[in-house]
């Protein structure tokens, strides 16, 4: 494509450091309804941290720029969405985000425009739910007047080395033609390279299968913690010694959190339903990595009675609060789980994560996270979350003299801890 200029909608862990890339060989706008967020982008601070200062502020200096306004993005002709596609309590997909995305898009829309959408979805989406609703804001007719891809968002919070250039791209377009003007647009980005799938549809599933892949693989050896734990093994030895074998796949038990994994499932599965078929495997999954957080705090607590430690009023310690290591991001993150368990136990907590905006906890979750560890005794230390700043943690500081030590990912010495998955 000649004269591409791109409009980035959504500048969450997904569209900044996409918007970022594209501005270093296209005139590259960012959109975001938070002000805040914008303010803070243009500020040259990205409190995600996914793109490091020095790359944003070069990124402003070179005329990137981000806005909250939708009319300074009219002029663009290829739009990318990028905002999240969570589920609601009862664990139904919630396309909001998308449906008001794809209204600001045909709010300003041209003749022969692209928008091609990046958020997770099932098969369908794009083309069945967002599509009408830029045909009906913009009064444009689909393939005649407007076009459409779907190119799935790769991103890993947190991941400095499998950064968004260095992971290969699925591409896809709503004809040929703009199947293979997408995918030069996102090919001379994207140094991995890029894979066109043949339809919108292939691109959407390849998606939804990945995270789903994955969290099917870590269910199972969640089971495997709960079974080994019944008979006295390790079950960080047992994988050990299985991943010897050329062919073993390496997952560790633990919780399954994030924007991803623990909710791409559930937008497959409702997919399945509504086609009549009941998805059995993918379902137990979720079941079983969802009920993760209870079982650590049931574990905990047994372990404290076993050594005669009062759980009433006990004072413990929640070591991490992020989804994952190494990022702020508190997104679906099942550590409150473990919280929430403990409290019914009238458990005194406290959480100590360094890397968590405790304004973002309070919000979000009702609690309060140190970002100073605590200067005091606790009863029982739960490792939730690997960060670095762990590592080589005295958890003997830590707590009383009679005490309980759980390891959620196999991340402490052995002979330091108590109990681990």
């Amino acid at each position: 494509m000649k004269n591409v200029k791109i409009a980035v909608i959504g500048l969450g862990y997904v569209g900044l450091p996409l918007a970022r890339l594209f501005s270093t060989k296209y005139t590259t706008i960012g959109f975001d309804m938070n002000r805040s967020r914008v303010q803070a982008l243009m500020d040259g601070h990205d409190s995600t941290l996914e793109v490091p200062d020095e790359l944003l502020q070069a990124a402003l200096k070179n005329g990137f720029r981000c806005t909250s306004d939708p009319e300074e993005i009219r002029g663009c002709n290829f739009y990318v969405v990028a905002v999240p596609t969570p589920v609601d309590k009862n664990h139904n997909p919630d396309l909001t985000p998308l449906y008001r995305a794809s209204e600001t898009v045909g709010k300003v829309i041209s003749e022969g425009d692209i928008v091609v959408y990046e958020s997770t979805v099932y098969p369908g989406v794009t083309e069945d739910e967002c599509i009408p609703v830029v045909e009906r804001v913009s009064g444009l007719k689909f393939n005649a007047g407007f076009f459409a891809g779907y190119s799935p968002e790769r991103i890993n919070p947190g991941d400095k080395l499998h950064t968004v250039e260095k992971i290969r791209k699925v591409t896809s377009g709503s004809t040929p033609e703009i199947g293979k003007k997408i995918d030069a647009v996102y090919a001379s980005v994207i140094t991995a390279g890029t894979h066109l799938a043949p339809s919108i549809k292939v691109a959407e599933a390849a998606k939804v299968i990945e995270n789903s892949q994955r969290d099917i693989n870590i269910a199972f050896v969640n089971e495997l913690s709960k079974i080994f734990a019944c008979m006295g093994i390790d079950t960080q030895e047992v994988l050990e010694a299985a991943s010897t074998k050329w062919n073993f796949l390496p997952f560790k038990p633990g919780l399954v959190g994030g924007h991803c994994i623990g909710v791409d499932p559930y937008y497959l599965a409702q997919c399945a339903q509504g086609y009549g078929y009941n998805p059995e495997i993918i379902l137990a999954g979720r079941r079983m990595n969802d009920g993760m957080g209870e079982y650590v705090a049931n574990q905990v607590v047994k372990l404290m009675l076993k050594k005669g430690i009062q759980v009433l009023e006990a004072k413990v310690l929640i070591l991490g609060f992020t989804f994952k290591e190494n990022c702020p991001d508190v997104r679906n993150t099942k550590v409150v789980d473990i919280v929430r368990a403990l409290q019914s136990y009238n458990v005194c907590v406290t959480i100590y994560d360094p890397w968590v905006n405790p304004g973002i906890a309070r919000k979000e979750y009702g609690l309060q996270v140190e970002n100073v560890l605590p200067e005091e005794q606790f009863d029982a230390v739960v490792l939730a979350v690997a960060h670095r700043q762990f590592t080589g943690l005295d958890t003997g500081k830590l707590t009383c003299e009679k005490r309980v030590v759980f390891d959620v990912k196999g991340f402490l010495a052995k002979e330091n801890v108590d109990g681990r998955l």
